[in-house]
């Protein structure tokens, strides 16, 4: 976005906003490019993907940062605990996927499930592959119907995500808890064909767009955000544009 919107959303003067990006570009975790009179900032992801892998895995293993894999410590449960639930019609890859991401970087905040217009009736093997390849714990995960969330007397729920296409054009039925909603469209893995070199290629990257997005999430001060902050943040995470 441009330095003046991004200066609006963190009520920062010119310069000192323009102090920060200059620093951000200058260790290449930002780039930027002219539209016109503007100058548009992008976040490079995998840049600062890597320096929180190194910072958490590396640099700090004896005094885990936040972002280091919530396994490896023990956070006390929070007083309150969000409810997200993520939506694919055939909940057979990315949402289930989304779902085990969740409940780890979530930190016991968040509470995921997944579910699908049509759920598939067979589990797809190659997304529980690639969990427990990154050591993921993939038991209890399947496939079923969104309308196991949708009765009145189920729990609120507070975020609903979908993830494809199909699934952000059709009725969803109505939630209980009137959750915060965005689309955040990840390529379908599931109609990749060709060697299995390539289906393999296919999860591995909607497994890194969904961590990066959800790790981004996860990090966010909801407690304390206006609902419409929430709803416009949740939203920008949707639109980031994900290195592979």
């Amino acid at each position: 976005m441009p330095a003046g919107e991004i200066g609006n959303r963190l009520k920062l003067p010119s310069p000192t906003l323009s102090f920060h990006l200059n620093h951000l570009r200058h260790a290449r975790l930002v780039d930027s490019e002219r539209h016109s009179r503007l100058i548009i900032y992008n976040a490079k992801s995998r840049t600062m993907g890597g320096l929180l892998d190194y910072l958490s895995g590396k640099c700090c293993a004896e005094r885990p940062l936040k972002t280091s894999s919530p396994m490896a410590r023990r956070n006390p449960t929070p007083k309150h605990q969000y409810n997200v639930l993520f939506l694919c019609t055939r909940n057979s890859a990315r949402s289930i996927m989304a779902e085990c991401l969740m409940n780890r970087w979530g930190e016991r905040r968040f509470q995921a499930f997944s579910a699908g217009s049509s759920p598939s009736s067979e589990d797809h093997p190659r997304p529980l592959q690639v969990l427990k390849q990154f050591g993921y714990e993939t038991a209890g995960l399947s496939s079923k119907s969104w309308n196991e969330f949708a009765k009145p007397s189920g729990s609120k729920l507070d975020f609903v995500f979908t993830l494809c296409d199909r699934a952000a054009a059709e009725t969803c039925p109505a939630w209980p808890g009137q959750p915060v909603r965005a689309h955040w469209g990840i390529a379908d893995p599931v109609a990749v064909s060709g060697a299995a070199v390539a289906k393999r290629k296919a999860f591995v990257k909607a497994y890194t767009e969904l961590e990066r997005r959800i790790r981004i999430f996860a990090a966010l001060p909801i407690e304390v955000l206006e609902r419409y902050a929430v709803e416009r943040w949740v939203s920008e995470i949707g639109k980031l544009r994900l290195a592979a």
